[in-house]
């Protein structure tokens, strides 16, 4: 049986990265080795829009995660690959930033550790970010995933309210997951390993409003903890398969509103919203609204950053398909990208 801690998933961008598939990434490389654990019996969570879920049709080492392709690898061949990149590389800074992503099952903590001091053998500098299940874990575990060499702790909330959570990863579909050990997990790692080194994911699009997602870009600044948003993009086979997604208007006004809460400080008055909580209009001097639109950065795909505090997970076709209009950017938008973005932020909802 291909299982963790001999067999890790990679996803397509980064196996094409090391050389491990054949193929090339439009406009960009991949900066940062996501990989996946991998058990037969798969996830033991139930999450409504994950490919992973226990209650999806297929087997587990074939289902897609965030509508991705994730090879099967031995987890030491990988571990090799990351190492001899991060030589070849040495003149670009090395490798980005590997992620290593938990799956909610019994033996995941323990393989965590495992894969990540596999990973930290091969290379002993590279960044390691462990994306991790809150509900598996407590204070002595996060001890261990930072002595094995993580030095970032991303955690799946995905949610942006407690009613969403529990309506698509907690009791509403039978899942394990809650939302306080979520944020008291965050808060412990925040605690250990530092100011903006914990960081939640949080996904646009799973039936929660605009009003509910600023106030958490806010809550979260307060905590110095990083939001990193995704699309929504439904899987086959799950229970929210048939949920469109959120429009490019909207996502692109969350986008806006996100990097001008935490870089530049955009008041929580100067954000206005329809009567469905939806974004409407951002009270500010237009001259700083369109500045911070020119430099593209906002829908830029933002994730854990390499050793030069650049974003490395930037993900490239982690929320959409080839061919697909981007929902966020791998790479710099150029001009033409940028008129793209401002039609969809002013386009009808």
């Amino acid at each position: 049986m291909k299982h963790s801690p001999e067999w890790v998933r990679i996803s397509m961008a980064a196996a094409i990265e090391l050389g491990l598939k054949p193929g090339k990434i439009h406009g960009c490389h991949c900066g940062c080795i996501n990989l996946l654990q991998n058990y037969p019996e798969g996830c033991y969570a139930n999450c409504s829009y994950c490919g992973l879920a226990r209650h999806r049709p297929g087997s587990a080492e074939e289902n897609t995660f965030i509508r991705v392709a994730w090879p099967l690898f031995p987890t030491d061949q990988v571990a090799e690959k990351i190492g001899e990149q991060e030589v070849t590389r040495r003149h670009l800074g090395g490798i980005g930033r590997v992620c290593i992503a938990q799956v909610h099952t019994p033996n995941a903590n323990d393989d965590l550790v495992d894969m990540t001091e596999r990973v930290r053998k091969a290379a002993p500098e590279v960044p390691i970010s462990a994306l991790v299940s809150a509900n598996l874990l407590n204070e002595d575990w996060l001890a261990s995933i930072e002595g094995a060499g993580a030095d970032i702790i991303g955690i799946g909330l995905d949610a942006a309210s407690e009613e969403t959570f529990r309506d698509t990863r907690g009791r509403g579909v039978r899942g394990p997951h809650t939302w306080e050990k979520h944020w008291d997990i965050a808060r412990r790692a925040r605690q250990r390993f530092g100011a903006w080194k914990v960081n939640f994911h949080v996904v646009v699009g799973l039936g929660e409003s605009d009003a509910e997602l600023v106030d958490l870009f806010y809550s979260l600044v307060d905590e110095e903890i990083r939001a990193y948003i995704f699309s929504f993009n439904p899987e086959p086979g799950t229970t929210m398969e048939d949920v469109a997604r959120a429009p490019l208007q909207r996502l692109r006004r969350v986008q806006l509103v996100k990097h001008l809460i935490e870089k530049r400080e955009l008041q929580r008055d100067a954000i206005e919203f329809d009567a469905d909580d939806g974004i409407v209009h951002i009270h500010a001097p237009d001259e700083f609204v369109q500045q911070t639109i020119d430099s593209g950065t906002p829908f830029m795909t933002d994730g854990c950053p390499n050793r030069a505090g650049e974003v490395a997970c930037n993900r490239p076709y982690g929320s959409y398909r080839p061919g697909e209009e981007y929902r966020d950017y791998p790479f710099q938008p150029a001009a033409s990208d940028l008129a793209d973005v401002r039609r969809q932020l002013n386009s009808a909802p």
